[in-house]
């Protein structure tokens, strides 16, 4: 093929593949212009999805008449006006691409009028061509509606997803900057309904009860900047500030952590690490906490301008903000959290015998206190990962046990043919109702309870445009759910094996999202182990010995009884002939 050059409209196209790739591209760019141009009060407007309408209005500065044609020139921008700028950015947008993008695969109608004008200007764009101007009055500020996204793309309008996913995109952004801005009053309309809406009272902690809700918000702890975060002679000082969960708040992902460098979102993988690294040996495996954190650094010492859509940033000096990340979180979590020291150490043991042997039982008030850490070998199952009651292959049944009593109110302590076992009774509850209510889905039999008195639930704005997208999927199992306003729910059916739970935990978790390394988990699958976790019993919870004896009884009917769905293994098992050894016998 010969060489040319592409005409304007197709590169244009290709320039707006990159900045605009669904409709929170569009919103997040707007939304973007409105702070920069310091605006107080944005009010965000979506319909079906954003793909049908994304309107932004801002009491901001406004664009002069006689620049208002020029704002959808590619690279045209204020905020610019050197390469040397590029390294002192204090603004959010300096591209001058993202106006130009969305003319590109949108109509777009913009009014505008700055506060020494006497009539605003208003401009009709179609695929980026200028094709009506008037004059039109209008309070200082701007209006800029997008409608009928990505219609001369085709292509890229095939590869977005349903209606409430892009809708909950949208929600989530404008979520991130009305933590990142408190002082911004906020609103969003999904589909006329109001789905989040901020004071804009300027601070950090009325934004978190405005997003997050009253409840969660009482649960988060202050991090403060302070003085000693500056690194001794290794470059400039590095202030981090906001909120992080305690160790009682977690999630199943890490959705929640959010991060703002310079008040700007970023999507940091270092910065989480740093964070979760703070958390250590506070969380659940596979659980995230909750976490706003504003990183205040010089402009010289971060680069923006990595991607086009600014998501991505470069530090300078990496160790440094990681380190200034992680000694700020774990400053708070140690005061208001401490560790405990472990004072108990196991017996000496040779690496071979360590290889073999793990430690799963320590010392509590029921046993005697002279007693020292037993090795046991744990007996796990040759498959990794969650496993189904579809597998081809048995594990094998268990043998017949005797339940001895309950040790810590956690394990259930069984005698069998070779030796004694030991039963997490939550991992074993765990399987037990998997394979229950998988059969009752199967045959669409899972029973239901209506509740005497319905339940509200506070949710995050993302969790509540996931109601919309699955509520008949979430309706086959039992859950009637329906708008309160916001984003709270009033939940008034549940499946019956939550009745007498932490429904509006489960409801949460099970809006939250496939956990890390869960995403290709489907949604009936994580489902189903979200209520079967919240639905078992709970380690410290009694139980007598017939209930102890109908949960073993009940497991050794399970196809699968050594795991539980998540692939924990649901007992150990310490065999004669190691009692033997431990007690110097053989």
């Amino acid at each position: 093929m010969a060489i040319r050059v592409l005409p304007p409209d197709v590169t244009g196209k290709i320039a707006a593949g990159e900045v605009v790739e669904r409709p929170a591209s569009v919103v997040k760019e707007l939304v973007e212009n409105a702070i920069d141009a310091s605006a107080t009060d944005v009010r965000v407007e979506i319909r079906q999805g954003g793909r049908r309408l994304v309107r932004v209005a801002d009491d901001g500065a406004g664009i002069p008449a006689d620049e208002v044609e020029l704002a959808f020139a590619r690279h045209a921008t204020g905020k610019l006006s050197s390469a040397e700028d590029l390294f002192a950015i204090r603004t959010l947008g300096f591209r001058g691409e993202a106006l130009a993008s969305i003319a590109a695969v949108g109509r777009v109608t913009l009014v505008t009028q700055t506060s020494g004008e006497s009539v605003g200007t208003l401009v009709r764009l179609e695929g980026g061509e200028l094709i009506h101007r008037e004059g039109k009055g209008r309070t200082p500020g701007t209006v800029i509606t997008v409608e009928n996204l990505f219609y001369n793309t085709p292509a890229r309008l095939k590869f977005l997803r349903s209606d409430p996913t892009e809708a909950g995109h949208a929600v989530a952004l404008v979520t991130a900057y009305s933590l990142a801005y408190p002082e911004v009053r906020f609103s969003l309309l999904k589909d006329g309904k109001l789905a989040l809406k901020t004071s804009g009272t300027g601070e950090l902690y009325d934004a978190l009860i405005d997003v997050l809700g009253l409840q969660v918000a009482q649960q988060m702890l202050e991090v403060r900047a302070q003085a000693e975060e500056r690194d001794s002679g290794n470059g400039p000082e590095a202030r981090v500030w906001g909120y992080i969960s305690s160790p009682s708040l977690h999630r199943s992902n890490r959705s929640s952590l959010l991060f703002f460098v310079n008040r700007r979102w970023v999507q940091d993988r270092s910065l989480a690490f740093a964070v979760e690294q703070a958390y250590r040996t506070l969380l659940p495996t596979g659980r995230h906490p909750v976490v706003i954190l504003n990183l205040e650094v010089e402009p010289s010492q971060v680069d923006v301008n990595i991607h086009p859509t600014k998501r991505e940033v470069r530090f300078r000096n990496q160790r440094l903000v990681f380190a200034a990340v992680q000694r700020a979180v774990r400053r708070v979590l140690m005061d208001q959290h401490p560790i405990p020291l472990v004072s108990n150490r196991p017996t000496v043991m040779t690496a071979d015998e360590w290889a073999r042997r793990r430690r799963v039982v320590q010392a509590g008030n029921s046993v005697d206190p002279r007693m020292v850490e037993l090795g046991m070998e744990v007996q796990r199952p040759a498959v990794r990962g969650p496993l189904t009651t579809g597998a081809q292959s048995r594990m094998g049944a268990l043998p017949m046990l005797r339940v001895v009593g309950q040790l810590s109110q956690t394990y259930v302590i069984a005698e069998g043919p070779d030796g004694a076992y030991l039963l997490d009774q939550h991992a074993a509850h765990e399987r037990v109702l998997y394979e229950k209510l998988k059969r009752q889905k199967e045959s669409r039999e899972v029973p239901s309870q209506v509740l005497l008195e319905p339940l509200t639930v506070e949710l995050l704005p993302r969790q509540a445009a996931v109601v919309e997208e699955h509520r008949d999927l979430l309706a086959q199992w039992g859950f009637e759910l329906e708008p309160f306003g916001g984003a709270t729910v009033l939940v008034r059916r549940v499946p019956a094996s939550l009745v007498d739970r932490d429904v509006a935990a489960a409801v949460a978790e099970l809006l939250d999202g496939p956990s890390e390394g869960q995403e290709d988990v489907s949604w009936e699958e994580r489902t189903l182990r979200v209520l079967v976790c919240h639905s078992a019993v709970r380690a410290g919870q009694t139980l007598s010995l017939e209930e102890m004896r109908d949960l073993v009884r009940q497991l050794e009917e399970t196809s699968l009884p050594q795991t539980c769905p998540h692939g924990r293994p649901t007992m150990i098992h310490l065999s004669a002939r190691q009692l033997e050894r431990e007690f110097g016998r053989r």
